[in-house]
């Protein structure tokens, strides 16, 4: 067995047939002359993070991450700073890291990556003692991930968060002061201010076109319509990737501090966190080695992964 000493951490409840993944991934290995896995199940006092420290104390040199947002967030916060190498198995509705790897939900596609032997470090985000390597975010996104039914995420996928983000259209925006790397405090009213390390959201849209995740930058998307008609605007903008969009200032900057009048709702990678006034990111720059698509065409992650998953296909 040549290849590295690998483990699972998978969240049981986000995998419709344990018994199909578990023989996906170790005869796909054992094709590949890599030796067989360790399986660690996540619990809901542990997403994950304490099975991925296990799995490295255990030995692991390659850890293959098979949940939700919050599953792969958990591994990311256990894994950044190591050389141990993250590779993310689709399951859930979520997805966000899968999605900007353009691996859509076949873990066959995620362990054929894996296979393929494409890494590369990327920047982290940190905020308190949790990472991120998508979108961190404060305000109208994340009360959109918190409204979203999980029942709609199952039965029609991304395209359950319009529900989740109709409810909060007309919010009163927050009152808020945005200071980027110690600079002066900016004041403003905006419905949301999202930290991005790249640049797509579910359904492939692209909300960040210049964000490149080992630049050793986020770049800060500070949204403030307040009408309907604003949102119409910036969606559309956004979705036809116009040079400009409405209501959107764009910054970079490696650290972030937010500072509200009320609490708010927070997100991390697609996974809602406690609410609160406040919101400070720094960035661990090239902190997480991934597992990504060959060739690495484009500069966000993300590109045709059609190749892979045809050749994963043919293997299974």
């Amino acid at each position: 067995m040549t290849g590295p000493r690998c483990a699972v951490v998978v969240n049981p409840t986000k995998v419709a047939d344990p018994d199909q993944l578990h023989r996906i991934v170790e005869q796909g290995l054992a094709r590949a002359g890599w030796p067989a896995p360790r399986w660690y199940e996540t619990t809901p006092e542990d997403p994950g993070r304490g099975q991925a420290k296990k799995a490295v104390a255990d030995g692991a040199e390659l850890v293959f991450a098979c949940g939700g947002d919050g599953t792969v967030t958990a591994v990311v916060t256990a894994l950044s700073g190591s050389d141990v190498a993250l590779a993310v198995l689709p399951a859930g509705t979520g997805n966000l890291l899968a999605a900007n790897l353009g691996l859509g939900n076949d873990p066959a596609t995620g362990l054929e990556v894996a296979l393929e032997g494409g890494r590369r470090r990327i920047d982290v985000g940190v905020i308190d003692d949790r990472c991120f390597v998508v979108m961190a975010g404060m305000g109208f996104d994340a009360q959109m991930l918190e409204d979203t039914s999980e029942k709609a995420k199952k039965r029609i996928g991304w395209l359950a968060y319009v529900g989740g983000a109709a409810k909060h259209l007309l919010d009163r925006p927050m009152r808020a002061r945005i200071r980027l790397d110690g600079g002066p405090p900016m004041p403003r009213r905006p419905a949301a201010v999202i930290v991005g390390n790249v640049g797509r959201l579910q359904g492939g849209v692209r909300l960040l076109s210049k964000a490149e995740p080992d630049d050793g930058k986020f770049d800060v998307a500070i949204l403030s319509p307040t009408n309907l008609a604003h949102w119409a605007a910036l969606a559309w903008a956004v979705v036809s990737r116009r040079e400009r969009v409405p209501l959107m200032e764009t910054y970079t900057a490696s650290r972030v501090e937010i500072y509200s009048n009320r609490a708010q709702a927070r997100q991390l990678d697609g996974d809602t966190i406690a609410p609160g006034k406040v919101m400070k990111i720094h960035l661990r720059p090239r902190a997480l080695l991934l597992c990504v698509p060959q060739p690495d065409a484009d500069p966000d992650l993300a590109y045709d992964a059609s190749a892979v998953a045809r050749r994963a296909k043919e293997k299974a």
